[in-house]
């Protein structure tokens, strides 16, 4: 066997176990994703602590896993006492309008302009028994005959959360005790796959990346959440900090704001308290368009020099093809897109570079 024979099954055979692996762990990837995304943003969070510890990495670790984990959890852990208090009314309600339809509400025609084309298109589709599974595409509603039939299928998937939810604090503690040595072993993967050279230019952007996406996302989206919720607040909704608060965390996923400024709208004007309604739909689209056009990819795009369209499309384009987590992973693949074009030597804002050798 020569030489060139040899590395072919040696490539081969690494090839084959990279597969194998990524096939045995492909269920746990979006926890590990989530985990690389928090580590990599809050980094230098934790190499301030570390210090102030004496270096001690476990302690560390855990005390900032602990600190996320409760800023995570007690939100969340609020949402779901909430949320379990109204989930059997809610679930039978649900499963009543989907079976027997939803009637047009009869202030649907009182609206200016759009209420006629509002109401027909409710009686076309939610007025019909089934409506609502065929609107929402999910035709397993249809096998729901009682609320305690929903709570179930909602606990299933709620329980799958949670599990993935753990995992992806678990792996969050060892990438930080662990982070320093995983990265310098990165670092030496790539730069023996491609240049040194060429590895630390393109590997250097990435938590630039990271970090300024998860504080445009974070950031603009609370802001949206007090900015519409002093429209909530002028209009008279009740409890309106609490749907500022949803607001707020919606308004984290681009579009994912109009959710609750409609649905507050939607229950302003079912007490009759039409003007109201409309108010907040026209205030909410003006702060999510101004917000999620503008101020979010202004932010990102200043810290990594990424192009408006560029944040744009990495923002919509990672949310559109991966859920979630592409809000996080299409800016920095982006990045790397236009760190690429720029090392062609095609265009750095009408300045050549010259490519990495």
């Amino acid at each position: 066997m020569n030489e060139t024979q040899r590395d072919i099954l040696s490539a081969g055979f690494s090839l084959m176990l990279i597969v194998l692996a990524a096939f045995v762990m492909h269920r746990f990837f979006l926890p590990l994703v989530w985990a690389g995304i928090l580590c990599v943003a809050t980094w230098p969070l934790y190499v301030r602590l570390r210090a102030r510890m004496g270096g001690r990495d476990v302690l560390a670790a855990a005390v900032l896993t602990l600190l996320m984990l409760a800023v995570f959890v007690v939100p969340l852990a609020l949402g779901v006492t909430q949320a379990a208090r109204q989930a059997p009314e809610l679930a039978a309600f649900v499963v009543k309008a989907n079976t027997d339809g939803l009637p047009v509400p009869a202030f649907m025609q009182n609206l200016p302009m759009v209420g006629d084309w509002i109401a027909d298109w409710w009686q076309a589709t939610l007025s019909q028994p089934h409506g609502l599974a065929h609107l929402l595409s999910e035709h397993e509603i249809n096998g729901l005959h009682s609320a305690s039939d929903m709570i179930k299928v909602v606990g299933a998937g709620f329980m799958h959360r949670l599990m993935d939810f753990g995992l992806a604090f678990l792996c969050l503690f060892f990438f930080y005790k662990d982070g320093a040595a995983l990265s310098r072993q990165i670092h030496a993967i790539g730069s023996h796959c491609v240049s040194e050279e060429r590895w630390a230019h393109f590997s250097a952007k990435v938590p630039t990346a990271i970090r300024a996406t998860v504080n445009g996302l974070v950031l603009v989206g609370l802001a949206e959440g007090v900015l519409i919720g002093i429209g909530y607040a002028l209009a008279g909704l009740h409890s309106a900090a609490v749907w500022g608060a949803v607001t707020g965390i919606l308004a984290i996923i681009p579009f994912g704001a109009p959710i609750a400024f409609l649905s507050a709208a939607a229950l302003l004007a079912s007490q009759g308290a039409v003007a109201g309604a409309i108010a907040v739909a026209v205030w909410g689209s003006i702060v999510l368009f101004v917000a999620d056009h503008f101020v979010r990819p202004g932010m990102i795009g200043n810290a990594t020099r990424l192009p408006f369209l560029a944040v744009l499309f990495g923002i919509l384009g990672g949310v559109e093809t991966l859920g979630l987590v592409g809000l996080f992973i299409g800016p920095v693949v982006m990045v790397l897109f236009v760190t690429l074009w720029y090392e062609a030597n095609l265009f750095d804002d009408g300045r050549p570079v010259a490519t990495p050798r």
